[in-house]
């Protein structure tokens, strides 16, 4: 995909989260029970970035642990919702790609449901770099993506712009489609293979510390434990 189309769509998620960010902050009160005991990664003093925050809901994880928190989110509405959920809290809107934070800085990045929202290879490499480049030296990134395949919804999808991507009726990549929330927007996302999404981790130059799959009924989420 070509960094031009690349950027354009990773604008229209943002807008798409904008336009559904009520319905979807209210479907997402609270953090999902397989994600919990991602918890036991932050340790007392840590500096977290909550990468792509949304609503803030990952907090919830941190009930009475003594961290500074930092929530992060392209969208402006998403963002708003955050803050005014979690008011004490420091919520800031980004580009997407490029994070407002010093070399070095956090101990701990979370990045939950994100990345498969980030268009093409090169801005997800991208994405990444800069992730590690606020981590401190053996800071931690603890990040998950969808994992589709097992989804008879999904394969439709991929069969619908498979075909489009041959016919040359879209700038989408092999593996990525646009799902629909309701009529109001699409979002788009890339549905990661599990070798894939360990090739990219490693060569942005983490360390990849753990590698598994989160299961809550049929849904399944791949989860990556790095170290810078």
């Amino acid at each position: 995909m070509k960094r031009e189309a690349a950027l354009k769509i990773l604008n229209e998620v943002k807008e798409s989260y904008d336009k559904i960010a009520h319905d979807f902050s209210r479907t997402r009160k609270l953090m999902w029970e397989e994600f919990r005991p991602l918890a036991n990664y932050i340790g007392t003093g840590d500096k977290v970035l909550d990468l792509g925050c949304g609503n803030g809901r990952l907090l919830e994880l941190f009930k009475g642990k003594a961290i500074e928190y930092t929530g992060l989110d392209n969208s402006e509405k998403l963002t708003e919702i955050a803050r005014a959920k979690y008011p004490v809290q420091e919520f800031l809107v980004f580009d997407g790609l490029e994070i407002p934070f010093p070399d070095n800085h956090f101990d701990k990045i979370f990045c939950i449901a994100v990345l498969h929202h980030i268009p093409s290879r090169h801005l997800r490499q991208e994405f990444l770099k800069e992730a590690k480049r606020v981590l401190k030296p053996g800071g931690k990134l603890i990040l998950s993506t969808w994992y589709l395949w097992q989804k008879d919804t999904y394969w439709r999808l991929l069969f619908k712009y498979t075909l489009k991507k041959i016919f040359g009726k879209s700038d989408l990549d092999f593996l990525d489609t646009l799902e629909p929330w309701g009529n109001i927007s699409q979002r788009y996302y890339h549905n990661f293979r599990k070798g894939e999404l360990k090739r990219l981790i490693k060569r942005t130059g983490f360390a990849i510390e753990e590698f598994g799959v989160l299961k809550r009924g049929s849904n399944k989420n791949l989860l990556v434990i790095a170290r810078k």
